[in-house]
């Protein structure tokens, strides 16, 4: 007897043309990940009948759903469509910011050792949270929401993979932090996640979504700094606006510049609950900047 392992499991995706349908012949581009969610649920409906024997009668199941997270390791080039489905937006001369442009994707895990597909059409990237701390490897995890999924022990006939990307991830040594404009070096971590705000659209005589409905893009975050003035505190008191700009460099020099135009703190409490060091969290969230023209810019620097 043959039991699926993750150390055989892969990934791959392929861009769709319309929504909900892999294109005729895809090319799949496979995802480089550390683990995934992604899975098909279900809502249960259940009899609602009294009887004297107290028993339930019956039970169906109802409306299906299919979401949940890729983990990955940010390297350079890898997920460049997906950051791109997330913010909305399209690389133009390597800048990529916030917009209204709606993508979708046929993603297909691949179990090799018993040969099995799982399949999900109308996947799209609903959320995008990036994470930075030290002495770690940097790390970016895509929440997906699906339109369906199926199951099939074959190849889609005509379909091609390509090779997944060979670039190093990032790590949280060869990177430079900028606050305000300014170099700052106390933070301990910096977490940024995007939410699209995505909510299934059930109508009768379907168990499936129609395609989500999407909200605003709201990018928020935490940033968490040894307590040494009181710079950031007064920043969060006196409601100051400010900036975060994060640019993180792999071993061969390509680069990713993460840039928050304006932000404001929404805390900044510097509690002690040991004798060491104290540290700030300082939550923020990210406003639309009139210069830029967005909340969150990414620019990429190939070598």
């Amino acid at each position: 007897m043959t039991i699926a392992t993750g150390s055989r499991h892969s990934m791959a995706y392929v861009a769709e043309v319309t929504y909900g349908t892999t294109p005729a012949t895809p090319v799949f581009k496979p995802i480089r990940h550390t683990g995934t969610t992604l899975g098909l649920s279900k809502d249960s409906i259940q009899s609602e009948e009294i009887r004297s024997d107290r028993q339930i009668s019956d039970l169906r199941h109802g409306n299906k759903s299919s979401s949940g997270d890729i983990n990955t390791e940010i390297s350079y080039g890898s997920f460049d469509d997906f950051l791109e489905a997330g913010l909305g937006g399209t690389w133009t001369t390597n800048v990529l910011k916030a917009g209204v442009e709606r993508r979708s994707f046929t993603v297909e895990r691949f179990f090799s050792d018993i040969t099995l597909y799982n399949r999900f059409t109308g996947a799209e990237v609903n959320t995008i949270g990036i994470s930075v701390a030290p002495n770690t490897i940097s790390s970016v995890t895509f929440g997906m929401m699906a339109q369906g999924m199926d199951v099939s022990e074959s190849l889609i006939v005509g379909a091609t993979y390509d090779s997944p990307t060979t670039t190093s991830p990032f790590d949280s040594f060869t990177c430079t932090l900028l606050e305000g404009g300014v170099g700052i070096n106390v933070v301990t971590a910096l977490d940024i996640n995007l939410d699209n705000g995505q909510e299934t659209t059930f109508v009768l005589c379907s168990d499936e979504t129609l395609r989500p409905s999407i909200g605003r893009s709201n990018v928020t975050g935490s940033m968490s700094v040894y307590f040494e003035n009181k710079t950031l505190l007064e920043k969060f008191i006196n409601e100051t606006e400010s900036s975060i700009n994060l640019t993180i460099e792999d071993p061969a020099g390509n680069q990713y510049e993460i840039l928050l135009p304006r932000i404001k703190y929404n805390s900044g409490q510097p509690d002690v609950t040991a004798e060491g060091p104290i540290t700030l969290t300082m939550d923020f969230q990210a406003l639309l900047d009139s210069v830029t023209g967005t909340n969150i810019q990414i620019t990429r620097t190939p070598v």
